[in-house]
């Protein structure tokens, strides 16, 4: 198997983080070079990462992959309660990935626009949740659920997209996930 992506997106880093191991291969490529863009649109007809490639079948999407890997590998699949989890992290990750890419396109995200008025709100609602599921203990074993909130706070982090300091459990959280295998093997800053 093999696995398409960036060393930056907090998406391909959660599936390097669940496999832990030399085997899938690893191939990084910068989405926005046009050699990464073609091997892309070669391989995922939405042109995101991640990818994994099983022999001749593309997977696309970190929770797609996901439950690929949960099948073939036998690894435990989410309940129901998980699946909402992810989704409000998936949620989150994807406001601060257009907030990002606004940004870099020289838009003041700040500015009273409808579509970053609703990328702030949905944070504004989505970041203490995520603090009262983790003081609930929901995010205390390290699972597929806790994989993908760590890269998404990481991710943030790198990219200084959050007052995190307004937040004590995720940062608990954090400074807690920093320790678990493979998580500095995979930091996008190396």
């Amino acid at each position: 198997m093999k696995l398409i992506g960036s060393t930056t997106s907090p998406f391909v880093r959660r599936i390097r983080l669940l496999i832990q191991d030399d085997s899938v291969e690893f191939e990084n490529i910068d989405i926005f070079s046009a050699q990464g863009a073609e091997t892309l649109k070669q391989n995922n007809p939405a042109k995101k990462v991640p990818v994994l490639l099983d022999g001749d079948r593309a997977i696309y999407d970190s929770r797609v992959i996901y439950n690929y890997l949960s099948s073939k590998l036998g690894i435990e699949a989410l309940d129901w309660h998980q699946q909402n989890l992810l989704t409000i992290i998936d949620a989150a990750s994807d406001s601060l990935v257009s907030v990002l890419l606004c940004k870099r396109s020289g838009f003041n995200t700040d500015e009273d626009k409808m579509f970053f008025n609703l990328q702030h709100q949905r944070l504004d609602t989505i970041l203490p949740a995520l603090e009262e599921y983790v003081e609930q203990g929901d995010f205390d074993d390290w699972h597929y659920p806790s994989i993908c909130l760590f890269t998404l706070l990481d991710w943030a982090l790198f990219r200084d997209l959050v007052q995190w300091q307004h937040f004590p459990g995720l940062l608990r959280f954090y400074q807690h996930a920093l320790k678990k295998p493979y998580v500095e093997e995979t930091d996008p800053r190396v």
